[in-house]
């Protein structure tokens, strides 16, 4: 089925991942993904620069997928590519088999592919195993145009859903989890309005509910259905979900609190189906006075019931920041989605906070926390790079940096005490009560430790970097001539190549 593929545009599989952004970029337009491409850059906008560095984007739709109940996934992409994912998805403790079509050119250029895709799609779908069958393409089969949109929409009573998640395409993995839970969303909001749909295992809510978007620690719905019981209204259903049947909830809902900014697709799917959605999160005291009103505001609250739940809650969290305070200077970032939620907690609990990075674009979800920040003093970096991330440390001098793996590999070889965002940071609770203080000793036993830093810098000094780096029988001499004769021969070559074209 040569037709079904596009066959200049599937040259980039023989460049595979290497051929570069925009060669891929212009093969998948030339295959007939351009209204795809399109969408993203609209979805997902990359400036300042071209995209942060960080794992490939796919495995946040490959993670989604995962977490699902009744849910196959499959990818299609190059092996290496596939083999990376599903050991990073097994890394973070996925049980459940990934799915893969593999091809060579012969099965990319001639269409084959597809077909095989379509044959793997059909063994799949057996109702009695599964609700969904998510098929996900990588960058080569993106870019050679491999037509997912034309499988069909479900068989035998499971749902297919299929997507391109190119590296080129969506800047990292935080938003690939938009990608699939904004497709799903679109797919869920369409079989409820053609008719009745099955209702969650828990039933429906007796008072209205707040679909929360992001992916959020567990205990943080539950502190958030605190929060709301005074105004009579109920934690719903948080997106991404575990199950088919819980999108059906997450659109039945009074407001959405998109306490993830970035979930774009998510968010147009909740406002097609006329769902008020409300920016920031309930952090600390002001976050939580401010977002208070804000859901009270879209669910038409009486103003004694907020005063009643601020009456509450504002007084304990208060009594919590103060009680676990954290003193010292800070720079903080991540790729998670949450980091400026993270920034008001630590500036709330008494830290200085300079700087806060974040892999995510900007957008109007986040403007609140942005603009508190701001107002406190705090730079704020939307789509930073490692290299900002870097200068941010070196132009501040922080106590403390909280930050991703490079970013806390270059804080302590310059001996700062450091955290790992992900695991050390988001993995706490951050809303209402319960995370106005969950930060203060996981942050203030790490900045303790810098003498034990400056001991061992002083006891190793330059053992083991730049050229000395290794065990040898002979100090190894550093020759930056070398260095300097092929930088001289590149930059010949780079221009001589633009003054050819």
């Amino acid at each position: 089925m040569t037709d079904q593929a596009n066959i200049p545009a599937s040259a980039a599989e023989g460049a595979g991942c290497h051929g570069g952004r925009d060669t891929m970029r212009q093969a998948a337009a030339a295959a007939g993904k351009s209204e795809t491409l399109e969408r993203y850059a609209r979805d997902y906008p990359a400036g300042p620069h071209d995209q942060p560095q960080s794992m490939c984007p796919a495995f946040g739709s490959l993670r989604v997928g995962l977490r699902m109940r009744r849910t196959a996934t499959i990818l299609s992409g190059s092996a290496c590519c596939v083999y990376g994912l599903t050991f990073t998805s097994h890394f973070y403790g996925a049980r459940r088999t990934v799915g893969y079509v593999p091809f060579n050119s012969e099965t990319l250029v001639t269409g084959k592919l597809f077909e095989d895709i379509r044959e793997a799609v059909l063994k799949l779908a057996d109702p009695a195993q599964h609700d969904a069958v998510v098929i996900i393409n990588l960058c080569v089969p993106t870019a050679s145009g491999v037509p997912l949109q034309l499988l069909p929409k479900e068989i035998n009573g499971v749902r297919i859903i299929g997507i391109d998640v190119p590296g080129f395409g969506v800047p990292t993995h935080a938003e690939a989890k938009d990608v699939l839970a904004g497709a799903m969303l679109q797919y869920a909001r369409a079989e409820a309005e053609a008719g009745p749909v099955q209702a969650p295992r828990a039933g429906r809510s007796a008072k209205p509910t707040v679909t929360l978007v992001g992916e959020v620690f567990p205990a943080d719905p539950v502190g958030i259905g605190m929060l709301l019981e005074p105004l009579g209204l109920a934690a719903g259903q948080v997106v991404p979900t575990r199950e088919w049947r819980e999108l059906y909830a997450a659109l039945d809902c009074a407001a959405v609190a998109a306490i993830h900014p970035f979930y774009t697709a998510a968010i147009r799917e909740f406002e097609a189906a006329g769902r008020p959605v409300v920016p920031s999160a309930p952090v600390g005291h002001d976050g939580t006075a401010a977002w208070l009103d804000a859901i009270a505001e879209a669910c038409n609250v009486p103003p004694d019931r907020v005063a009643a739940a601020k009456n509450r809650f504002l007084p304990a969290i208060r009594g919590a920041l103060a009680a676990a305070p954290i003193k010292g200077r800070i720079t903080l970032s991540g790729y998670e989605g949450s980091e400026l939620l993270v920034g008001r907690l630590l500036v709330e609990s008494g830290a200085d906070l300079r700087y806060v990075g974040t892999a995510c674009p900007r957008t109007r979800w986040s403007d609140p926390d942005r603009e508190w920040l701001e107002a406190r003093g705090v730079r704020v970096q939307y789509r930073a790079s490692l290299e900002q991330d870097v200068a941010a440390m070196d132009e501040f001098s922080p106590d403390l940096v909280v930050g991703t793996t490079p970013v806390v590999q270059k804080a302590k070889e310059r001996a700062i005490p450091s955290l790992y965002f992900t695991n050390l940071i988001s993995s706490r609770p951050l809303m209402g009560p319960a995370g106005a203080g969950s930060l203060a000793q996981v942050i203030n036993v790490a900045m303790s430790g810098k003498a034990r830093f400056d001991e061992m810098q002083a006891f190793f000094g330059s053992v083991g970097q730049g050229a000395n780096a290794g065990i040898w029988q002979d100090v190894p001499r550093d020759r930056p001539e070398f260095k300097a004769s092929y930088r001289r021969r590149l930059d010949k070559q780079k221009r001589a190549a633009e003054e050819h074209g």
